[in-house]
């Protein structure tokens, strides 16, 4: 069966011919030519079986594009205009350095930048993201040293302009503040160190944390649930850090052993003062389902704000990350009312 041609992209390109296309269709496997009219085209590529790259030759007017393979020619109505298209213009690259790692995206200003079909870093193709006649962005990809950066579009080639690629150091971790916590994570460590800058990934062992802030020379992230010693390593452009330990502690859950006073109003509103161990860290104290407002909080001492509630009993606990304490009764005395006097 003869090729089948369906589409060409771009549909027109320069009557002085060098215009990359992109042809699709069928049947493309060992095909032996492709003409633009009469004209064979030139840097044929058999892609697949469905498609072939080529650079048009030169021509005027609108032809018929045309593969030729072992079984006979195309005859699909598929054609190209040659136009002249003024030749695209570059004027800034922004910015005009990056990691050799690539991935940033640059924004390429000029003139006639419509419809490129290749941005070039030296022989390197980028990944165009957005394409306007005056502005084109794009991903860079790696590299090193300095490349030519060129837009191809219909018209032809733009002038280069240089982009550096720079060498980012690698991330170097100093101190973890703190070095430990709790094995349900959620506390927040600060990371001290060096070319922090960008950083993509935190890990405790092999467990994501959650980066909160990030400057050259710290991060601060939200550690993640774990346990044992697991080590930090920041990710950033340039690399993987050194690792540093952290280590998870189990906390012991809390005990509360007085409340003073253990009751007042319905209102609400007192002050109480709940003794015990290992309050640190208090998360939360509930009278009955009501939560209390926390005043202070040390290993043994909490004092709160009591909430109002119905004449009752209620338990009073207190929860930290190791834990929710043991229940103490609390009650709540409603106001005396007087309803007379005797003798008046």
């Amino acid at each position: 069966m003869a090729p089948v041609v369906t589409s060409v992209s771009p549909t027109q390109g320069n009557p002085a011919g060098g215009t990359s296309v992109t042809i699709n269709g069928s049947g493309f496997t060992n095909a032996s030519a492709v003409r633009f009219g009469p004209n064979l085209a030139t840097n044929v590529v058999i892609v697949s079986d469905t498609q072939i790259t080529a650079r048009t030759p030169p021509g005027s007017g609108t032809v018929k594009i045309t593969v030729t393979g072992p079984m006979g020619t195309s005859t699909q109505n598929v054609f190209f205009s040659y136009t002249t298209v003024p030749a695209p213009v570059l004027t800034t690259l922004s910015p005009a350095s990056g990691p050799t790692s690539g991935g940033n995206t640059i924004t390429i200003t000029g003139t006639n930048l419509t419809g490129a079909t290749q941005v070039l870093f030296g022989p390197t193709p980028a990944t165009i993201l957005t394409n306007t006649p005056t502005q084109i962005t794009a991903t860079a990809p790696p590299g090193t040293g300095t490349a030519n950066v060129t837009v191809t579009t219909p018209g032809g080639t733009s002038n280069p302009l240089s982009y550096t690629y720079i060498t980012t150091p690698a991330p170097t971790i100093t101190t973890l503040s703190p070095t430990s916590g709790p094995t349900s994570g959620g506390n927040t460590i600060t990371i001290t160190g060096t070319n922090l800058t960008g950083a993509t990934q935190v890990l405790f062992g092999p467990t994501p944390a959650t980066i909160l802030t990030n400057t050259p020379t710290q991060i601060t992230a939200t550690a993640p649930p774990g346990t044992g010693t697991a080590n930090v390593t920041v990710t950033t452009p340039g690399g993987t850090s050194n690792p540093v330990p952290y280590t998870y502690t189990a906390v012991p859950a809390p005990t509360i052993t007085n409340l003073s006073p253990p009751n007042g109003p319905t209102s609400g509103g007192n002050t109480v003062t709940i003794t015990g161990t290992n309050l640190t860290g208090a998360i939360q104290v509930l009278f009955g389902a009501t939560p209390a407002t926390i005043l202070t909080n040390t290993p043994t001492h909490i004092t709160v704000t009591a909430p109002a509630g119905p004449p009752s009993v209620v338990n009073v606990t207190v929860t930290t990350p190791g834990g929710i304490s043991n229940p103490l009764s609390y009650i709540y005395v409603a106001a005396p009312i007087v309803s007379g006097v005797s003798p008046q």
